[in-house]
């Protein structure tokens, strides 16, 4: 196999998305596409791969920085015109070089490696990666000969009726002799209604200096689609997904409605895991086995161990051991952590906290910057008050510890073990060990006053 270098076309402005970011950026499943692109030629070892950028150009490099080389197309004057910007760093290189679009992040390893097979085996000048298309209305038409050899590469706006016809699209991936690209690169025109250098050109010039021209089709049509506005953005991602929901199913995973569960791709999740439909998870979450996660489960940047069960609830940036039981609707945010065995209800909201064993947090309750030890119970409507404006406080609650409903603990406080606070309790002070604290008023309850209400009037 010869050496191999890639080159990603990502200089485009990609008005059609009508957005600020760079159009390669845009995400697929949880990475930019161009990432996507660049994982997907990792396999083929390339001896160098060089990212094209142009618009955006310094968001692109920021994103991609340590994982391609770049160089900058100063001028979006067409593919032929981008890839001749690489002319200084490949120019003198031997071998092969894969040219791909920066926005089709659907291609697989295992399909370029196949057209790089291919081009090694038939020693051709150029090797164009084509697909069927029941609908090939945006794509370049592959025009053949009668031998079937591939004559050019027409784009649909310069096709005449007869080509528009044809139903073999070029993919917008090649395989090129590294040395021949760049000679048939400096003969390219922009003679064509957009006025640009197109790199398909280069297949007239070759065939015209008795080069061999040839392609291979592949068998996947959803690989070759480009991403130009929202709407193919989200045909994308919905591709995508149910390749990485296929992928968790198979390895012992059920998803009960895979079209409505949003798994991002570097999620990791254990077998015998149940997870219902309307469920997201995102970006770095590592979630155990045989966990249920109801509907309207939402997890970003997760761990999870194995054996609990998560009712319509959100997590971000949270630690779950095992065995617990969260929601519904409790929020875990970033630094909060549920040790095993504990249970958090109803409306319940943790951040920067650590719950013990066995512990219980009912329901309607804030737990913020507190570590509470084990078998604590935690009465409904209890508030950890960690916040005075302009710092934060810490809040210690001892093991077997008993927090009464309706609590407010103002931090700093410290609550010895088996201590208790009586409900309704604002604690301004630590407890100490099998103390209660309780601070409210005294009750007062005044006669006759149902005689003084509004409502008797009349």
């Amino acid at each position: 196999m010869q050496a191999t270098n890639v080159v990603i076309l990502a200089a485009g402005n990609g008005s059609r998305m009508k957005a600020d970011l760079p159009k390669v950026l845009h995400q697929v499943a949880g990475k930019a596409m161009v990432d996507w692109v660049v994982e997907s030629v990792l396999p083929l070892n390339p001896t160098k791969i060089l990212t094209v950028t142009g618009v955006g150009a310094e968001q692109v490099q920021d994103h991609l920085s340590g994982k391609t080389d770049f160089v900058v197309q100063e001028q979006q004057l067409g593919t032929g015109h981008a890839v001749l910007q690489t002319k200084k760093a490949l120019a003198k290189s031997k071998g092969a070089t894969l040219i791909l679009s920066g926005d089709t992040p659907l291609f697989t390893s295992e399909t370029l490696q196949a057209l790089l097979d291919e081009h090694d085996r038939t020693k051709n000048a150029v090797t164009v990666l084509t697909a069927f298309a029941e609908n090939p209305t945006g794509y370049g038409r592959i025009v053949r000969g009668e031998d079937g050899m591939v004559m050019k590469i027409v784009e649909e706006k310069d096709a005449s009726v007869t080509e528009r016809r044809i139903q073999e699209i070029n993919t917008g991936v090649y395989i090129f002799d590294n040395q021949l690209l760049f000679e048939a690169l400096s003969q390219v025109g922009n003679d064509n209604v957009q006025q640009e250098y197109y790199l398909p050109d280069t297949l007239d010039i070759l065939r015209e200096m008795g080069q061999q021209i040839g392609a291979y089709q592949t068998m996947d049509f959803s690989e070759s689609m480009g991403v130009n506005d929202r709407v193919a953005l989200a045909t994308a991602n919905k591709i995508m997904r149910g390749r990485i929901n296929r992928y968790h199913m198979r390895n012992g995973v059920e998803l009960i409605d895979p079209d409505n569960t949003y798994i991002d791709a570097d999620v990791q999740i254990g077998k015998d895991t149940l997870i219902e439909g309307n469920v997201t998870i995102k970006g770095n979450t590592v979630i155990g086995s045989d966990n249920v996660l109801t509907a309207g489960t939402r997890l970003e940047d997760t761990i999870m161990g194995d054996g609990n069960v998560i009712t319509s609830s959100q997590m971000e940036g949270a630690k779950v051991h095992n065995q617990t039981t969260i929601g519904p609707y409790a929020h875990l945010r970033p630094e909060a952590e549920v040790l095993d065995g504990a249970h958090l209800g109803n409306f319940v909201e943790v951040k920067k906290a650590t719950i013990g064993l066995n512990t219980k947090v009912g329901h309607l309750s804030y737990v913020g910057n507190a570590t509470l030890g084990a078998d604590v119970n935690v009465g409904a409507g209890t508030i950890f008050v960690n916040y005075d404006g302009v710092h934060k406080f810490n809040t210690t609650v001892g093991d077997r510890a008993f927090i009464g409903s309706n609590t407010k603990i103002i931090a700093p406080v410290n609550l010895a073990d088996e201590s208790i606070t009586a409900a309704g309790s604002t604690i301004t002070d630590d407890v100490a060990f099998h103390q209660m604290g309780i601070a409210r008023s005294r009750q007062s309850n005044k006669d006759d006053f149902w005689d003084r209400m509004p409502h008797k009037k009349g």
